[in-house]
């Protein structure tokens, strides 16, 4: 047996999880030594009680791994362990990192520059529209946005994501052969296409209750750079989010919104327990300092060139320089549509290329 075969079989078994399987593997060295293991043995672990024991002694009344990679990999599913170079980084470091991802879509390097939205599931117009502004800019900044495909701001967090043509990736909290919200089905498609990738740590066929919920929240929050929260109440699984990031050492960051609304008591709170106030995506892009689309300068590469840009945009960002230009003097120069130009500097200011002064004035940072 593989150690990938053992650990889709241990995932696969009720009442163990992550924590306990690590406890299981500092003593016993490798995945298929525990399956193997007799019973007495078992029980000597610290957390392994007579249950647990014989669950893992008698594991394959509980658990086909084989059936379950077959079918995993008749979807075009992915498994990836902690061994696999797909795993990410920042959850390796959590308290409890999940045994394994099941991934439909693909990962990427450039996913480690990760911003987590999450908000309420009955999300409000002001709610919707903050996120889109917050997700659709980060993701053009080259940040993927990171979220739980749940209905309200996850989902407008995502749509926005794959309508800036940038990286998104749903975290779910039920196996992706039960994906959940059901009606979100187009949309996991669409990010798994091309956008991103959806993924659960769940085995193929778990169905979504109280426990998977806020086990899905501490990947999000693990797995990101930072979090924004958008728009939740009082008592939200947002703010477990929320509090897990802290506890990770995560930035938090939180949408103000109106103090009368019980839709937006969640995120003021959050802003009065030392999380920092945004109110534009420029705020976020100030305070993480990141570039992801940028690559450094040296002493031998000038650092005006950014060879990384499309097209439009390295036109654009050539006809800046690092004196204040008019918007119309750019325009002039790079001899495009007045429209494709503004929305352009746009882009390079989410970016952090150029600096907009008063007067539709421009200039290289």
């Amino acid at each position: 047996m593989t150690d990938q075969e053992a650990l889709v079989a241990l995932n696969l078994l009720p009442k163990i999880g992550p924590i306990r399987v690590r406890r299981l593997l500092d003593v016993f060295g490798e995945p298929a030594a525990i399956l193997g293991a007799a019973k007495d043995k078992l029980m000597r672990v610290d957390g392994i009680g007579e249950e647990t024991a014989k669950i893992l002694h008698s594991w394959q009344d509980h658990a086909d791994p084989l059936t379950e990679m077959r079918e995993a990999a008749s979807r075009g599913i992915s498994i990836v362990t902690q061994d696999d170079e797909d795993y990410p980084a920042p959850l390796r470091e959590a308290y409890d990192p999940p045994l394994l991802l099941y991934v439909w879509g693909k990962l990427e390097a450039r996913d480690k520059h990760a911003i987590s939205v999450v908000g309420s599931r009955r999300a409000t117009i002001y709610g919707k529209q903050a996120t889109k502004k917050f997700s659709y800019q980060l993701a053009q900044a080259g940040f993927t946005i990171i979220s739980g495909l749940a209905r309200g701001i996850d989902t407008a967090a995502h749509e926005a994501a794959v309508a800036a043509n940038g990286r998104t990736i749903a975290v779910i909290g039920s196996g992706l052969g039960k994906l959940y919200p059901p009606e979100n089905l187009a949309l996991a498609e669409k990010i798994a296409s091309g956008h991103g990738a959806v993924v659960s740590e769940f085995s193929l066929n778990t169905a979504p209750d109280k426990q998977t919920f806020p086990m899905r929240n501490r990947i999000v929050a693990a797995w990101a750079k930072a979090v924004l929260v958008v728009e939740c109440p009082a008592w939200s699984g947002s703010l477990i989010t929320a509090n897990l990031a802290s506890e990770y050492g995560k930035t938090v960051f939180a949408v103000p919104g109106p103090i009368d609304k019980p839709t937006s008591a969640g995120c003021n709170q959050l802003i009065r327990d030392g999380a920092t106030l945004v109110a534009d995506p420029s705020h976020i892009l100030d305070d993480l300092g990141e570039l992801p689309f940028a690559r450094q300068s040296s002493a031998a590469e000038p650092a005006a060139e950014i060879p990384e840009l499309p097209e439009e945009e390295a036109t654009v960002f050539a006809a800046v320089t690092s004196d204040e230009s008019p918007v119309d003097r750019i325009i002039e120069r790079t001899g495009l549509p007045a429209h494709v130009v503004t929305a352009t500097l746009m882009k390079l200011e989410m970016r952090r290329l150029v600096r907009a002064f008063p007067g539709f004035r421009y200039a290289r940072r």
